[in-house]
Protein backbone atom coordinates (compact mmCIF):
# COMPACT_ATOMS: atom_id res chain seq x y z
CA UNK A 1 0.00 0.00 0.00
CA UNK A 2 2.41 2.81 0.93
CA UNK A 3 4.00 1.93 -2.73
CA UNK A 4 1.29 3.96 -3.78
CA UNK A 5 1.70 6.77 -2.14
CA UNK A 6 3.39 9.75 -1.83
CA UNK A 7 5.61 10.27 1.00
CA UNK A 8 4.55 13.47 3.14
CA UNK A 9 6.87 13.37 6.09
CA UNK A 10 9.97 11.09 6.61
CA UNK A 11 12.84 11.34 8.93
CA UNK A 12 16.76 9.75 9.34
CA UNK A 13 18.60 9.47 12.30
CA UNK A 14 16.28 12.20 14.57
CA UNK A 15 17.94 12.87 17.54
CA UNK A 16 17.18 15.06 20.79
CA UNK A 17 19.46 15.45 23.70
CA UNK A 18 18.57 17.86 26.43
CA UNK A 19 21.49 18.90 28.95
CA UNK A 20 24.99 18.35 28.93
CA UNK A 21 28.34 16.11 30.32
CA UNK A 22 26.81 13.76 32.77
CA UNK A 23 23.30 15.78 33.16
CA UNK A 24 22.22 15.23 29.30
CA UNK A 25 19.52 12.97 28.65
CA UNK A 26 19.05 11.55 25.07
CA UNK A 27 15.09 11.99 24.94
CA UNK A 28 15.01 10.68 21.03
CA UNK A 29 17.73 8.35 19.66
CA UNK A 30 18.07 7.75 15.77
CA UNK A 31 15.09 7.78 14.88
CA UNK A 32 13.86 6.65 11.70
CA UNK A 33 10.32 6.86 9.81
CA UNK A 34 8.31 7.17 6.92
CA UNK A 35 4.72 8.58 6.81
CA UNK A 36 2.92 8.57 3.71
CA UNK A 37 0.05 11.17 2.42
CA UNK A 38 -4.02 9.46 3.53
CA UNK A 39 -2.19 7.66 6.28
CA UNK A 40 -3.10 7.47 9.71
CA UNK A 41 -0.29 7.04 12.03
CA UNK A 42 -0.20 6.16 15.89
CA UNK A 43 3.46 6.39 17.83
CA UNK A 44 2.28 4.94 21.05
CA UNK A 45 4.85 4.22 24.22
CA UNK A 46 4.23 5.04 27.98
CA UNK A 47 5.18 8.38 29.52
CA UNK A 48 9.21 9.24 29.01
CA UNK A 49 9.22 7.13 26.01
CA UNK A 50 9.98 10.21 23.93
CA UNK A 51 6.97 10.17 21.47
CA UNK A 52 5.73 13.93 22.48
CA UNK A 53 9.25 15.06 22.00
CA UNK A 54 9.71 13.86 18.41
CA UNK A 55 6.19 15.26 18.21
CA UNK A 56 7.19 18.51 19.14
CA UNK A 57 10.28 18.03 16.54
CA UNK A 58 8.18 17.02 13.83
CA UNK A 59 5.94 20.39 14.48
CA UNK A 60 9.28 22.58 14.84
CA UNK A 61 8.81 23.76 18.16
CA UNK A 62 12.19 22.42 19.00
CA UNK A 63 15.08 22.01 16.64
CA UNK A 64 16.67 18.04 16.21
CA UNK A 65 20.05 17.71 17.70
CA UNK A 66 20.98 15.60 14.96
CA UNK A 67 19.25 13.85 11.72
CA UNK A 68 17.42 15.04 9.20
CA UNK A 69 13.86 15.14 8.85
CA UNK A 70 12.06 16.17 5.16
CA UNK A 71 8.99 16.98 4.48
CA UNK A 72 7.35 16.44 0.98
CA UNK A 73 10.71 13.99 -0.01
CA UNK A 74 12.67 17.60 0.73
CA UNK A 75 15.00 18.39 3.75
CA UNK A 76 13.08 20.74 5.84
CA UNK A 77 14.19 24.31 6.22
CA UNK A 78 12.64 26.22 9.32
CA UNK A 79 15.77 28.57 10.08
CA UNK A 80 13.87 31.63 10.06
CA UNK A 81 10.18 33.05 11.37
CA UNK A 82 9.37 33.15 7.89
CA UNK A 83 10.42 29.82 6.48
CA UNK A 84 8.29 28.20 10.36
CA UNK A 85 5.37 29.93 9.04
CA UNK A 86 5.11 28.46 5.75
CA UNK A 87 6.06 24.84 7.35
CA UNK A 88 3.29 25.75 9.72
CA UNK A 89 0.46 25.93 7.07
CA UNK A 90 1.32 22.46 6.18
CA UNK A 91 1.78 21.08 9.69
CA UNK A 92 -0.72 21.54 12.33
CA UNK A 93 -1.34 20.49 15.82
CA UNK A 94 -3.76 19.48 18.35
CA UNK A 95 -2.49 19.37 21.91
CA UNK A 96 -4.07 17.17 24.94
CA UNK A 97 -5.27 19.88 26.93
CA UNK A 98 -7.76 22.27 24.58
CA UNK A 99 -7.81 25.11 27.41
CA UNK A 100 -3.95 25.55 27.09
CA UNK A 101 -4.75 26.36 23.28
CA UNK A 102 -6.05 29.33 22.91
CA UNK A 103 -5.74 33.03 23.59
CA UNK A 104 -7.94 33.45 26.59
CA UNK A 105 -8.90 37.05 25.40
CA UNK A 106 -9.61 36.07 21.60
CA UNK A 107 -13.74 35.53 20.84
CA UNK A 108 -14.04 32.27 18.89
CA UNK A 109 -14.74 34.11 15.32
CA UNK A 110 -11.64 35.82 15.80
CA UNK A 111 -9.81 33.19 16.37
CA UNK A 112 -11.59 31.23 13.36
CA UNK A 113 -11.13 34.31 11.54
CA UNK A 114 -6.97 34.18 12.02
CA UNK A 115 -7.38 30.59 10.13
CA UNK A 116 -8.69 32.33 7.43
CA UNK A 117 -6.35 34.95 6.90
CA UNK A 118 -3.57 32.34 7.44
CA UNK A 119 -4.67 30.72 4.32
CA UNK A 120 -4.51 34.12 2.50
CA UNK A 121 -8.40 34.84 2.99
CA UNK A 122 -7.61 38.37 4.36
CA UNK A 123 -9.60 40.16 1.98
CA UNK A 124 -12.31 37.75 1.12
CA UNK A 125 -15.65 39.56 2.38
CA UNK A 126 -16.94 39.41 5.21
CA UNK A 127 -20.03 37.22 4.30
CA UNK A 128 -18.14 34.87 2.38
CA UNK A 129 -15.98 34.72 5.91
CA UNK A 130 -18.96 34.13 7.67
CA UNK A 131 -20.22 31.23 5.51
CA UNK A 132 -16.48 29.72 5.74
CA UNK A 133 -16.65 30.00 9.58
CA UNK A 134 -20.33 28.27 9.78
CA UNK A 135 -19.04 25.62 7.48
CA UNK A 136 -15.97 24.56 9.87
CA UNK A 137 -18.13 24.20 12.95
CA UNK A 138 -21.07 22.76 11.48
CA UNK A 139 -18.53 20.10 10.22
CA UNK A 140 -17.71 19.63 14.29
CA UNK A 141 -21.86 19.37 14.93
CA UNK A 142 -21.36 23.35 16.21
CA UNK A 143 -23.47 26.51 15.28
CA UNK A 144 -21.22 29.76 14.92
CA UNK A 145 -24.16 31.48 15.31
CA UNK A 146 -24.18 31.13 19.09
CA UNK A 147 -20.66 30.92 19.59
CA UNK A 148 -19.85 34.47 17.83
CA UNK A 149 -20.04 36.88 21.31
CA UNK A 150 -18.44 33.53 23.21
CA UNK A 151 -14.49 33.20 24.79
CA UNK A 152 -12.73 29.74 24.39
CA UNK A 153 -13.19 29.14 28.31
CA UNK A 154 -17.04 29.49 28.03
CA UNK A 155 -16.83 26.40 26.04
CA UNK A 156 -17.00 22.70 27.71
CA UNK A 157 -13.57 20.84 27.12
CA UNK A 158 -15.15 18.82 24.24
CA UNK A 159 -16.48 21.45 22.49
CA UNK A 160 -13.18 22.81 22.42
CA UNK A 161 -11.50 20.51 20.87
CA UNK A 162 -14.19 20.62 18.29
CA UNK A 163 -13.31 24.22 17.88
CA UNK A 164 -9.81 22.58 17.51
CA UNK A 165 -10.93 20.49 14.66
CA UNK A 166 -12.96 23.21 12.82
CA UNK A 167 -9.52 25.32 12.97
CA UNK A 168 -8.02 22.41 11.16
CA UNK A 169 -10.85 22.27 9.14
CA UNK A 170 -10.49 26.06 7.73
CA UNK A 171 -6.51 25.39 7.69
CA UNK A 172 -6.71 22.80 5.22
CA UNK A 173 -3.07 21.18 6.15
CA UNK A 174 -1.48 18.24 4.77
CA UNK A 175 -0.34 16.96 8.17
CA UNK A 176 -2.10 17.03 11.75
CA UNK A 177 -0.30 15.89 14.65
CA UNK A 178 -2.88 15.14 17.40
CA UNK A 179 -1.03 14.27 20.57
CA UNK A 180 -3.61 12.51 22.92
CA UNK A 181 -6.23 14.00 21.81
CA UNK A 182 -8.71 12.66 23.86
CA UNK A 183 -7.42 12.06 26.94
CA UNK A 184 -8.75 15.50 28.85
CA UNK A 185 -11.97 14.60 27.73
CA UNK A 186 -14.77 11.94 28.68
CA UNK A 187 -15.50 8.79 26.98
CA UNK A 188 -18.60 10.24 25.28
CA UNK A 189 -17.24 13.11 23.90
CA UNK A 190 -13.08 11.03 23.04
CA UNK A 191 -15.43 8.91 20.43
CA UNK A 192 -16.89 11.50 18.95
CA UNK A 193 -13.33 13.94 18.35
CA UNK A 194 -12.09 10.37 17.20
CA UNK A 195 -15.01 10.23 14.71
CA UNK A 196 -14.25 13.55 13.60
CA UNK A 197 -10.64 13.23 12.89
CA UNK A 198 -10.92 10.11 10.76
CA UNK A 199 -14.06 12.12 8.85
CA UNK A 200 -11.30 14.89 8.45
CA UNK A 201 -8.74 12.66 6.99
CA UNK A 202 -11.16 10.58 4.82
CA UNK A 203 -12.44 14.04 2.89
CA UNK A 204 -9.34 15.86 2.82
CA UNK A 205 -6.40 13.07 2.53
CA UNK A 206 -4.35 14.65 4.95
CA UNK A 207 -2.25 12.49 7.06
CA UNK A 208 -3.03 11.98 10.69
CA UNK A 209 -0.25 11.02 13.37
CA UNK A 210 -1.24 10.11 16.79
CA UNK A 211 0.77 10.73 19.81
CA UNK A 212 -1.10 8.40 22.07
CA UNK A 213 -0.25 5.45 24.81
CA UNK A 214 -3.19 3.58 24.06
CA UNK A 215 -2.26 1.06 22.01
CA UNK A 216 -6.01 -0.56 22.20
CA UNK A 217 -7.14 3.00 20.46
CA UNK A 218 -3.87 3.15 18.03
CA UNK A 219 -5.19 -0.70 16.71
CA UNK A 220 -8.49 0.60 15.36
CA UNK A 221 -7.62 3.91 14.05
CA UNK A 222 -4.37 3.23 12.42
CA UNK A 223 -3.02 2.30 8.78
CA UNK A 224 0.54 2.21 10.67
CA UNK A 225 1.60 1.42 14.32
CA UNK A 226 5.09 2.61 15.34
CA UNK A 227 6.29 1.93 19.21
CA UNK A 228 8.73 3.97 21.18
CA UNK A 229 10.82 2.88 24.27
CA UNK A 230 13.07 5.14 26.07
CA UNK A 231 13.44 7.46 22.74
CA UNK A 232 14.27 4.43 20.41
CA UNK A 233 11.58 3.37 18.09
CA UNK A 234 11.91 -0.58 19.10
CA UNK A 235 8.62 -1.30 16.40
CA UNK A 236 6.97 -0.88 13.40
CA UNK A 237 4.42 -2.07 10.98
CA UNK A 238 0.63 -2.61 10.15
CA UNK A 239 -1.47 -2.75 12.99
CA UNK A 240 -2.19 -6.31 12.81
CA UNK A 241 1.72 -6.91 12.30
CA UNK A 242 2.26 -5.18 15.73
CA UNK A 243 -0.89 -6.40 17.85
CA UNK A 244 -1.19 -9.36 16.72
CA UNK A 245 2.12 -10.72 16.37
CA UNK A 246 4.26 -8.02 18.49
CA UNK A 247 8.42 -8.76 18.51
CA UNK A 248 9.32 -6.98 21.27
CA UNK A 249 8.59 -7.74 24.81
CA UNK A 250 7.91 -3.50 25.55
CA UNK A 251 5.31 -4.24 22.89
CA UNK A 252 3.77 -7.13 24.51
CA UNK A 253 3.56 -5.39 28.16
CA UNK A 254 1.90 -2.15 26.85
CA UNK A 255 -1.01 -4.67 24.58
CA UNK A 256 -1.10 -6.83 27.98
CA UNK A 257 -2.19 -3.28 29.78
CA UNK A 258 -5.06 -2.71 27.60
CA UNK A 259 -8.08 -3.20 30.24
CA UNK A 260 -9.83 -6.38 29.22
CA UNK A 261 -13.79 -7.63 30.13
CA UNK A 262 -13.40 -11.10 31.77
CA UNK A 263 -15.20 -13.83 29.46
CA UNK A 264 -17.22 -15.08 32.94
CA UNK A 265 -18.75 -11.46 33.51
CA UNK A 266 -22.28 -11.48 33.29
CA UNK A 267 -22.89 -7.91 32.49
CA UNK A 268 -26.59 -8.44 32.63
CA UNK A 269 -26.57 -8.24 35.97
CA UNK A 270 -24.39 -5.07 36.39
Amino acid sequence: MNDEKKLCLSGSGVTKVFGLGRQKTVAVDHVDFNFYEGEVVSIVGESGSGKTTLAKMLLGLINTTEGEIYFQGEKRDISTHRKKQAYWKNVQAIFQDPFSSYNIFNKIDSVLLDCINMRGGRRLPRAQKVEMMTEACSFVNLKFEELTNKYPFELSGGQMQRLMIARIFLLKPRILLADEPTSMIDACSRATILGMLMKLVFETGMTLIFITHDIGLAYYVSDSIHIMEHGKLVESGSPDEVILHPKEAYTQRLINDVPKLHAEWDLTTV
